[in-house]
């Protein structure tokens, strides 16, 4: 792998990067936080990211994209991690709009991407499943004519109450796997809002009766499961890519505090037992980097990468915890007020955590993946 980027990814990241840190600032996410908007969409930053292009970093050329690739998107999706910024960046940019644009018909390209990429349309991805897997999903799809009827529950999906359409995988039996590409406000769709544990707005998605065309189905009926498997591999690389932003910016935060909190006329900074534990943080933080980017740079390469996506999110979800827990244990007090910005990467953390499986999850995809290695 070469971990270095080229000079047009340089320019993504520092393009991304100055967006993020003027305007998710701490007073901004404070506004929003305070505002009452349930659903905390940050509207004047996606409206911004969208004048700058990164909307359609990784979308087609033809519908007004950059035509760029994961690795591009990765450098939006760790800057808003090491934000805390409230936008969809997992689930739109790194997710279901990819998904339209490499397993979609003309017709939902045209449809739904120039909309993405304008900033007017958030689509998303329903992938977890009550007590299942997103592989073998509990909403069902039935053959009615030339379309489909949907029935069924999606919980936790992401930005489910702001999305235009979901990508929603579901059964078609016996055993078959398919996804469709949902409006949410159609006749059958009803959505409630659940809250997150770090304040974001969710949704619990129930499909009744819900009638969908031919022209809904994402690729084919025989592509259903490798479509997803492509978004959860997707999914889990952008999420492990947000903790990374979400680490570097908590071990920031330590950085700063120790050098300037003095206790015996010292700053803490200078104390060993300090300096080991923010060590100790700063390997966790690096180890969650590279396992990230290295997971990104194979899928962008079109390589095979079971393996490094689950180790990715396996520090995502270790080593994270570590990261921000050391984090808070140096601040002190400090650490857990709410007007102070660790408490967003603490609560981030924990939902990248248990996004499509905490840590051990990963290690049994991990070990699974090991054991079916031939000798």
């Amino acid at each position: 792998m070469d971990f270095s980027f080229t000079e047009e990814q340089e320019a993504v990241r520092e393009l991304a990067d100055r967006i993020f840190t003027d305007l998710s600032t701490q007073e901004r996410l404070r506004a929003i936080e305070t505002s009452g908007d349930e659903d905390r969409f940050d509207a004047k930053l996606w409206s911004e990211l969208a004048s700058a292009g990164l909307l359609g970093i990784s979308l087609p050329e033809s519908v007004g994209g950059a035509g760029l690739g994961f690795i591009e998107t990765g450098l939006v999706v760790e800057a808003a991690g090491r934000t805390a910024a409230y936008v969809p960046a997992v689930e739109t940019l790194a997710a279901a709009a990819p998904a339209l644009a490499a397993f979609g018909s003309e017709s939902q390209i045209n449809q739904w991407l120039p909309g993405v990429i304008a900033g007017d349309t958030v689509v998303t991805t329903a992938l977890v499943e009550l007590g299942g897997t997103p592989g073998a999903p509990s909403v069902v799809a039935e053959a009615d004519g030339a379309g489909w009827v949907l029935n069924g529950v999606k919980a936790c999906v992401p930005s489910g109450t702001t999305a235009a359409a979901a990508l929603v995988p579901a059964r078609i039996e016996p055993d078959g796997v398919a996804v469709f590409i949902v409006p949410l406000d159609g006749a059958g769709v009803s959505i409630e809002r659940q809250v997150a544990n770090n304040g974001v707005a969710e949704g619990l998605i129930t499909f009744t009766g819900v009638n969908v065309g031919a022209d809904a189905l994402l690729g084919s009926v025989d592509q259903g499961p490798s479509i997803v498997a492509w978004l959860v591999d997707r999914t889990t690389t952008a999420l492990a890519l947000a903790q990374a932003g979400a680490a570097a910016a908590s071990l920031a935060l330590v950085s700063a505090y120790t050098k300037e909190r003095e206790q015996f006329g010292k700053a803490i900074a200078t104390f060993q037992a300090v300096g080991q534990r923010a060590a100790d943080a700063y390997v966790d933080a690096e180890a969650i980097r590279l396992t990230a980017w290295q997971a990104a740079w194979r899928i962008d390469e079109g390589l095979p990468a079971d393996k490094e996506i689950a180790v990715a999110k396996f520090w995502a979800a270790d080593g994270g915890q570590r990261v921000v827990h050391a984090a808070v244990h140096l601040h002190g007090g400090v650490g857990v007020d709410r007007e102070y910005p660790l408490h967003r990467f603490f609560l981030n953390t924990k939902h990248i955590e248990l996004t499509l499986g905490g840590a051990t999850d990963q290690l049994l995809r991990l070990g699974a993946e090991l054991a079916a290695e031939p000798a």
